[in-house]
């Protein structure tokens, strides 16, 4: 199995190389919009010639190479923002010059001078804006903790403190320590430090509270799996959870008698360790990172060409009732995280206020309150809600993170109380703005069958299944069929 190490290492760097990609060819975009902005600001006059689409050639080749020369594409981890203005203050100026002089000995001398004036202080400000939007998104997420991964070690002796180390080293995976635990009969050890910030937070026997009460992503177990009493219950329930286990190899592996009913079992590389991983998530890593690539892309393009459309409903809103436009609940996310959703107001402010006296005429089965034709709805709310327009400051949510494109529906945090334990697993996947329920007949279905449906979502997820259920989600929204 020496290849695994290598195997890990090459998918690592193949995400920072996509991810490299990506940040370079948004770069020469706006190379390219910033020329055209500068051609059209100079608007040269007789005939233009094939000078131009040359000299547009130069500047993306000048300005790739100088932004790389000048290290613009250095992670933003490590970096203030400071910097890299400095960085691109240097850049833009050497690719200028760089122009002007390929411009020469090329004997390119029917370009007006303006234009590539003009062309450099654009890039400049579309370059800072873009690089603005990027780190501060990025900030933002490390600084909440929202997209770091949770883990909970088992066990507190050298294996789990090497797999501290391992954590705290590479930082930059994003894996957050939530805390140890030991085994029944090291009670006597909770709240002792195990290494560097990192201590004993509990026993086995809080397991189940803490996967059920907190958010954890994964379980690990570094200790010989001998020391754990009936290691297969927690097992299997990590399994049902959808949380992902991983045990740490210690050639007790046949203490396990236990074979999953949904979870893949596989030989996998944590950080460079070798681990047995259970998951119950799709294992498509890199289509996974592609689809989240996608929902910030697809995202930001809906927000930016949806805008005259959100004023439009917004000013709708308010000058049929009163009330803010926007409504907001916090809703449960990826392995219980909690998050503020944002929806277009449809109901009257006192709906909450309603709602007690409205619960007998509920017309979904399980912890969920859904009414076909809710007296709570203004005239404008029945219509966003028909057509399903109230859900589109969701992709807010899909830009901050906190949410995909498609998904399960994000549920309020006092219906995941309620839950059975095989009905947790569907928060094992980050929710979306639809999912196979959305398109699907929503409140003609029952709740166990919704639920059943998100499932067979995580199962058999592909980009392809999430590309067909944005297909059907546009065909629902055209003939109004949401409720």
């Amino acid at each position: 199995m020496a290849f695994l190490p290598l195997y890990e290492s090459i998918m690592i760097e193949g995400k920072k190389s996509f991810l490299l990609g990506i940040h370079q060819v948004v770069d020469l975009v706006l190379v390219t919009i910033a020329y055209w902005l500068a051609f059209w600001l100079r608007k040269p006059a007789g005939d233009i010639g094939i000078s131009y689409t040359f000299i547009l050639l130069l500047a993306v080749i000048c300005c790739h190479v100088t932004l790389r020369l000048y290290r613009v594409y250095d992670p933003f981890g490590g970096q203030m923002f400071r910097q890299i203005v400095y960085k691109i203050l240097k850049a833009v100026p050497t690719a200028t010059a760089g122009i002007i002089f390929l411009m020469y000995i090329l004997h390119v001398d029917n370009v007006s001078r303006l234009l590539i004036g003009y062309f450099a202080v654009l890039l400049t400000l579309l370059l800072v804006a873009v690089k603005a939007l990027f780190f501060y998104t990025y900030q933002y997420n490390r600084l909440r903790d929202y997209v770091a991964k949770t883990v909970l070690i088992v066990g507190s002796r050298q294996r789990s403190i090497d797999l501290i180390k391992e954590i705290k080293k590479k930082s930059e995976a994003g894996y957050r320590i939530r805390g140890c635990l030991e085994t029944v009969d090291q009670q006597q050890k909770v709240g002792e430090m195990v290494y560097g910030d990192v201590t004993i937070i509990g026993t086995m026997d809080q397991f189940s509270e803490i996967l059920l009460q907190e958010t954890v992503d994964e379980v690990i177990f570094a200790l010989p799996l001998k020391e754990v009493e009936d290691v297969d219950k927690y097992i299997l329930f990590g399994e049902n959870m959808g949380v992902n286990v991983r045990i740490m190899p210690d050639f007790q592996i046949y203490k396990i008698q236990y074979h999953p009913a949904t979870a893949r079992l596989y030989l996998d590389h944590f950080l460079g360790l070798p681990t047995i991983s259970l998951s119950s998530t799709p294992a498509h890593d890199t289509a996974l990172f592609i689809k989240s690539i996608i929902d910030y892309i697809g995202g930001a393009l809906g927000l930016i060409f949806l805008s005259p459309l959100f004023v439009c409903i917004a000013l709708s809103i308010k000058s049929s009732s009163k009330g803010p436009v926007l409504f907001s609940q916090v809703r449960s996310g990826l392995n219980g995280r909690q998050f503020l959703l944002y929806k277009f107001r449809t109901m009257s402010r006192d709906a909450d206020d309603l709602k007690e006296g409205l619960a007998e005429t509920n017309e979904m089965d399980g912890p969920v309150f859904k009414i076909k034709d809710d007296p709570r709805t203004t005239r404008v709310g029945r219509f966003l809600r028909k057509t399903s327009l109230d859900e589109l400051p969701q992709l807010l949510n899909v830009v901050m993170g906190e949410m995909s494109l498609v998904g399960p529906r994000p549920p309020l945090p006092e219906e995941v109380q309620q839950y059975d334990l095989w009905q947790r697993r569907r928060l094992s996947m980050k929710p979306g703005m639809t999912c196979i329920w959305q398109v699907s007949g929503r409140n003609d279905i029952s709740f166990e069958h919704w639920m059943k449906m998100d499932l067979e979502y995580i199962d058999n997820w592909s980009l392809w299944l999430d590309c067909k259920l944005l297909f059907l989600t546009l065909k629902e929204v055209t003939v109004g069929g949401g409720h």
